[in-house]
């Protein structure tokens, strides 16, 4: 199938009544059927159990269950790294945020105030900044952990469309992770504000952090809004933060300042959580 009939493909499926059906699979316990259904998705994309807490497929009560399960302690150990990589997956882009606009793919780009839910002093704090835009496999862990130490502010479920999130989507939907779905999640870190966008796509069925629970369960489809000023949520360096209910993208942002990047890092290329993501230099 070529890029462009994908993607015009996507324009014309029923995303969100899709995405709806497979969070109700996702989340049923259907006993022998729901074993059945993990077996067949560790067979189909190659999951390695080895390094799951828990490697009986026969032992989760729901495919969300298994889809977010924990690693054995030992398998991700952190780097000594100022900003660690927060997640298995692939790099999708990275590099300097240019005024506001960040690289997507070859000919597109998105302002940081449109991922940010049109915040326009929150997306200042970015501006000739950092970014990382991360994409989870089916194939991945799907827990988000934080690159560095930081202490909760705010949080703002932004709703949107629903459009995968593969690399083909993004070479071809003009603004990809600042129009579907998504949750904003700004620190502040001992460098100044962070931020972790954690992006929806076709058939997510939710997204959580650990301090919430599941954020989108509704999907009202209106902006939302949580405030952490009292500093209740400070998390350290590889701490999980979120997860996803079936796989997507992480994008990053980073103030203005000396980062560099890990070396070996190229578009494309996998990641794996506690990995050198960058240091400030």
């Amino acid at each position: 199938m070529s890029d462009r009939f994908a993607v015009l493909l996507q324009y014309l499926l029923p995303k969100q009544a899709l995405t709806l059906l497979a969070g109700r699979v996702a989340s049923a316990q259907a006993g022998a059927l729901t074993t059945r259904l993990i077996h067949w998705f560790v067979n189909r994309y190659q999951v390695n159990m080895a390094e799951a807490a828990n490697p009986d497929m026969a032992s989760y009560a729901s495919f969300n269950d298994f889809f977010t399960r924990a690693l054995k302690v030992g398998v991700r150990p952190l780097a000594a790294a100022d900003l660690i990589c927060p997640v298995d997956g692939a790099i999708s882009q990275f590099g300097r945020i240019e005024g506001q606009q960040i690289f997507q793919a070859k000919g597109q780009a998105f302002s940081s105030t449109a991922l940010l839910g049109g915040d326009a002093a929150l997306a200042a704090q970015f501006d000739n900044g950092h970014f990382a835009n991360l994409y989870l496999s089916p194939r991945d862990y799907h827990r988000i952990h934080m690159p560095c130490a930081g202490r909760l502010t705010r949080m703002i479920y932004v709703p949107g469309d629903l459009f995968s999130v593969n690399p083909t989507t993004a070479r071809g939907v003009p603004g990809l992770f600042a129009r579907n779905e998504r949750v904003v999640c700004v620190f502040e870190g001992v460098s100044g504000p962070f931020v972790l966008v954690l992006v929806g796509a076709t058939i997510v069925g939710s997204m959580a952090t650990t301090w919430h629970g599941v954020v989108n369960a509704t999907r009202s489809g209106k902006l939302s809004e949580w405030h952490y000023e009292d500093g209740r949520v400070a998390l350290k360096q590889g701490d999980e933060m979120g997860r996803f209910l079936l796989g997507s993208t992480v994008v990053m942002l980073f103030p203005k300042g000396p980062l560099q990047f890990n070396p070996t890092w190229q578009p494309g290329g996998a990641v794996r959580l506690g990995e050198v993501m960058a240091q400030r230099v």
